[in-house]
């Protein structure tokens, strides 16, 4: 499927190299990091906690964008608890792996209802979820 672009806003680029331990630069070196698998005890991060990161600040700004759109403000304290879980459907690395997401978001003082439905309309329309909808389980829980 292609979507027919209007404009581009951004193009993040970065290289990577290396298997087990990686490191990865963006392209105008503001990130530069060492990856390491999941669980392997590496000193570096690992996709699962990168894409948390990513996701969860994108979430963040879809909110924001909704809430400015609607002439509000989101608390200066808003956050979100990202969870990226790395799963195999067979154990032992002999089945599917796929990830799931938990998301717990935060926005103290906001009425729940409307903090319902910026959470809600953000999930619609944030990109990473877009990207992902319909192959992760993602489940969004409002504190």
């Amino acid at each position: 499927m292609t979507t027919q672009v209007n404009e581009l806003l951004y193009t993040g680029r970065t290289h990577t190299t290396g298997v087990l331990q990686a490191r990865s630069r963006s392209a105008d070196g503001r990130l530069d990091v060492e990856l390491s698998a999941p669980g392997s005890g590496g000193g570096g991060t690992n996709p699962e906690q990168m894409l948390a990161a990513g996701w969860s600040a994108c979430f963040i700004l879809s909110m924001n964008l909704i809430a400015q759109k609607r002439g509000l403000r989101l608390p200066t304290d808003t956050s979100v608890d990202a969870e990226v879980d790395l799963c195999n459907t067979e154990g032992n690395y002999d089945g599917r792996f796929f990830i799931r997401a938990r998301f717990t978001v935060s926005l103290p003082g906001m009425d729940p209802d409307l903090a319902r439905e910026i959470v809600d309309t953000a999930h619609e329309t944030c990109p990473y979820a877009e990207a992902t909808r319909g192959n992760v389980d993602v489940t969004i829980t409002l504190s």
